[in-house]
């Protein structure tokens, strides 16, 4: 082949290329471009096939495919409102950066050339990638829709690499209360919400951002507590279950018939304690508490569905100080520590449960056995 007819393939290959509308930008000296990408073209564009190499010879995570259909479904389920954040790439290829306007000022807009052969590193988002390409698969007809997608020129592996830890080490995952207050899509959720706005003592004490309370603050539950809690109530495991307005009505019935019968809930409405001094000195400002009121108060309503406000009262007897270590250790308390474990959960559950004269399961019995501790002490 002639130099001239080498040339005229060069020129020929560098014609089959995918041009996008893109805005170029600059991040530490180096350009980068931003572009829209129709969801039909991010399979075929994007071909994750590095799950079989060593991690040290990947620039992302292994693919987790258990994340696929759920994150695939919330496509599918809400094509009117799901929303992603960008793709983030590296492409090794020669791109061609071709501004609209001459001018400096009106450069950054154009159209960006990259030839059909160039690889596309995934730096971030190969879950959404692999999401999407299951969702077309079912509603093709979102092909025609877009994602954002930011590409830097390809610097090799350590750089990718670089990239894949920056972009996740600096990411910062909202709490699970802020996730829960914003998730106007979940019914539970909205629900839980409906019932901390009716509950006197949730209304007033409710941290609703975070999932930790500090010593300073005035607040005595958080809203994923609370959550956590009223699912143990209701019996519910799925993340977004259904939920009844009836099941709505108990759950208010239940929580205030729990303040009543609370001595140290009611002193804290009434101005005669702090909310520190509780959190400081009795177990029942505490999230295991509240899971363990969850969980009894599910077995009390079973077996009592008629006088359950009655048997209620049961609680008033219960002696919640944190020195009270004779009943409390090995269950709210380990090491004199508040413990969040699930048999902690079960374990303190028990013990109120026992206090409102509701039978133990055997399994139950069993982890009572192995406690070794009356289950009646005060």
């Amino acid at each position: 082949m002639s130099p001239e007819q080498r040339n005229e393939m060069d020129d020929l290959g560098d014609s089959f290329t995918y041009v996008f509308p893109a805005i170029r930008g600059v991040q530490a000296s180096k350009e980068y471009y931003v572009t829209m990408c129709p969801l039909k073209l991010i399979p075929k564009i994007f071909i994750y096939n590095e799950s079989e190499l060593p991690p040290k010879l990947r620039a992302q995570r292994t693919l987790n495919k258990a994340r696929i259909p759920e994150i695939s479904n919330y496509i599918i389920c809400n094509p009117k409102e799901y929303i992603f954040s960008s793709l983030t790439a590296s492409v090794d290829g020669n791109i061609k950066f071709t501004p609209l306007h001459e001018s400096a000022k009106k450069n950054k807009l154009g159209l960006l050339s990259i030839p059909m052969e160039a690889r596309f590193i995934i730096n971030d988002g190969q879950h959404r990638r692999a999401a999407i390409e299951a969702a077309l698969d079912k509603k093709p007809e979102l092909g025609l829709e877009t994602i954002s997608v930011v590409i830097f020129v390809d610097e090799g592996l350590k750089k990718s690499q670089q990239m894949f830890s920056d972009l996740n080490h600096h990411a910062v995952r909202p709490t699970r209360s802020l996730g829960i207050l914003y998730d106007n899509r979940n019914l539970f959720s909205r629900m839980v919400m409906e019932i901390i706005g009716t509950v006197t003592i949730f209304s007033e004490l409710t941290e609703l951002e975070r999932t930790n309370i500090s010593n300073r603050s005035t607040k005595l539950f958080t809203l994923s507590g609370i959550h956590k809690a009223t699912k143990e109530l209701l019996g519910k495991r799925s993340k977004n279950p259904s939920v009844t307005e009836a099941e709505k009505q108990l759950a208010i019935e239940y929580w205030n018939g729990v303040l009543y019968n609370m001595l140290q809930w009611t002193q804290l409405i009434d101005g005669k304690t702090t909310s520190y001094d509780i959190r400081q000195n009795y177990v029942n400002a505490h999230g295991v508490i509240l899971d363990a009121l969850g969980m009894a108060g599910r077995a009390l309503i079973k077996a009592n569905p008629s006088n359950w406000k009655k048997k209620l009262h049961g609680l008033r007897k219960i002696n919640w100080s944190r020195n009270n270590t004779k009943v409390w250790e090995g269950r709210a308390l380990v090491g004199g520590r508040l413990s969040k474990t699930q048999s902690s959960v079960v374990l303190t559950s028990n013990y109120i449960k026992l206090q409102l004269g509701i039978p133990l399961t055997p399994e139950e019995l069993k982890m009572e056995k192995r406690l070794g501790k009356p289950s009646n002490g005060e």
